[in-house]
C-alpha cells in the first residue's frame, strides 16, 4: 500500500506476482475495513509509512488480524529503479512494494506491536524536538539582529541563559538596555550574573549607535524573539521532565541510566527508537545508528574504511556527542578515548571510536535488562 493524505493506493500481489487487485481506497476506517475483509488470510499489509498517515491503514489491519511490515521510502525510491520504466505515479509506487516486499523479503522491517508508554514517549519527543527547533531558528534570527547593530555585545550574549533573554524580552536590544541603565536591566535580568551584565552593557558602550529609526525597527523584533526563545526553551524542558518521569517505570531506562555518559534524553532516545529484538548482535545495531565503520573492498585494488553517513543521525549524534563528559573521567571509556588520542586520533575520530566500544555495552544491556556493572 502506498499511503497517501486522502487516498491510499493499494495493490494485492500473489506469490506469483500476478497482481490480484489494483486500486485507490480512501482514508477512511470503514473502507480499508472492508479492503482488509477481502484479501485472502494470511496477506501481508507492506507500507511505506508507519507513522502520520500510514498510522490507520496499521491500525485497522491488526484489528482484523493481518500482519504488518514497514519498507522504508528511501528503499522504495532504491527498488523502484530496478522496475521498467521512470514514472512516477501511486499505481506504480504501490506495486514496486509489493514485488520488492515478495522478491527481496530482507528489505522489510518489522512494525513493532503498539506500547502506550512509548508511543506516548514519542510524541513528547517529537513534541520537544519541534520546540527546540523553533528555539534554535529564533536565537539565528536573534543572533543576525545583534550581529547587524552591536556584534561586540552578540559577542557577549548568551542566548541560552534565561536571564539574559528575559531583559531583552523585557527592555529589547543593546540599545534599549543602555538607555535603560544598569538599575533597570539589573531588575529585568534576575539571576544575571553582575560580570556579564558589565561585560555586555560595556561591549554596547564600544560600538557605534545606529540610526534611531533602525532601533525603533529593531527592539520590537529582539523583545518578540527573546520571549519566543524563552518560551521554547521552558516547553522543552517541560516536556524532557515529562518524558522522564513517563519511562521511569521502563526497565530498560532505567539500566540505560547506569551507563557512563547516558543521561536522561539518550535513554530515552535509545528506548523510543530502538527495539533491540531486531538486531542479531552489536555490529548491526551500530550500523543503525550509523557509528560503524564502512568497509570497501574490490579485489586487491581497492581496500579502505571509512566513516558511515548511513544510520539513524538523531542517535549517531546523541551517541557521539554524549561521549563528551567522557574525555576526562575515569572509567573505561575515559581510558579508551585517551588511549585514542595517544594513537593520534583527533577528538572527533576519539569520540566516535569510544561511541562504538560503548555501544557493546548499550546493545547488552538492552538485551539484557540488567544494571551496567564496570
Amino acid at each position: 500500500m502506498d499511503v497517501g493524505k486522502r487516498p491510499h493506493w493499494a495493490c494485492l500481489v500473489t506469490p506469483e506476482g500476478e497482481a490480484a487487485l489494483n486500486r485507490p481506497v480512501a482514508n477512511d476506517e470503514r473502507e480499508l475495513s472492508a479492503l482488509f475483509a477481502s484479501v485472502p488470510k494470511g496477506t501481508l499489509l507492506v507500507v511505506d509509512q508507519k507513522r502520520n498517515i500510514g498510522a490507520l491503514p496499521l491500525r485497522v489491519a491488526r484489528s482484523r488480524g493481518l500482519e504488518a511490515a514497514y519498507l522504508p521510502g528511501i528503499a522504495a525510491h532504491q527498488a523502484a529503479k530496478l522496475f521498467a520504466g521512470d514514472a512516477k505515479t501511486d499505481e506504480r509506487d504501490a506495486l514496486v512494494i509489493a514485488k520488492t516486499a515478495i522478491g527481496i523479503p530482507d528489505a522489510l522491517l518489522p512494525v513493532p506491536e503498539p506500547d502506550e508508554t512509548r508511543d506516548a514517549a514519542r510524541a513528547m519527543a517529537a513534541a520537544r524536538d519541534y520546540a527546540v527547533a523553533c528555539a534554535t531558528r529564533d536565537k539565528n534570527r536573534l543572533r543576525s539582529l545583534l550581529l547587524e547593530s552591536c556584534p561586540a555585545f552578540e559577542a557577549e550574549c548568551d542566548l541560552s541563559d534565561a536571564a539574559t533573554l528575559s531583559a531583552m524580552a523585557a527592555i529589547g536590544g543593546p540599545w534599549a538596555m543602555l538607555d535603560a541603565g544598569r538599575a533597570s536591566v539589573s531588575a529585568a535580568a534576575r539571576g544575571m550574573g553582575r560580570r556579564s551584565l558589565e561585560a555586555a552593557l560595556s561591549a554596547a558602550k564600544s560600538c557605534t549607535r545606529p540610526p534611531e529609526l533602525m532601533l525603533a525597527a529593531e527592539n520590537p523584533q529582539v523583545r518578540m524573539l527573546a520571549r519566543r526563545i524563552s518560551e521554547a526553551m521552558a516547553e522543552a524542558g517541560r516536556l524532557d521532565g515529562e518524558i522522564s518521569a513517563l519511562l521511569a517505570g521502563d526497565e530498560t531506562y532505567r539500566c540505560l541510566r547506569t551507563i557512563p555518559g547516558i543521561g536522561p534524553r539518550t535513554a530515552s532516545e535509545l528506548v523510543i527508537a530502538i527495539d533491540v529484538g531486531e538486531f542479531p548482535d552489536h555490529d548491526h545495531l551500530a550500523s543503525h545508528c550509523g557509528i560503524a565503520p564502512r568497509n570497501r573492498r574490490s579485489g586487491s585494488s581497492i581496500s579502505s574504511v571509512s566513516a558511515s553517513r548511513q544510520g539513524n543521525k538523531r542517535l549517531k549524534n546523541l551517541l557521539i556527542f554524549s561521549c563528551n563528559s567522557l574525555c576526562r573521567s575515569g572509567s573505561r571509556f575515559g581510558e579508551y578515548y585517551r588511549r585514542c588520542r595517544e594513537r593520534g586520533m583527533c577528538h572527533g575520530e576519539a569520540l566516535k571510536a569510544t561511541a562504538r566500544k560503548r555501544m557493546k555495552v548499550i546493545y547488552a544491556i538492552m538485551r539484557d535488562r540488567v544494571p551496567y556493572a564496570a
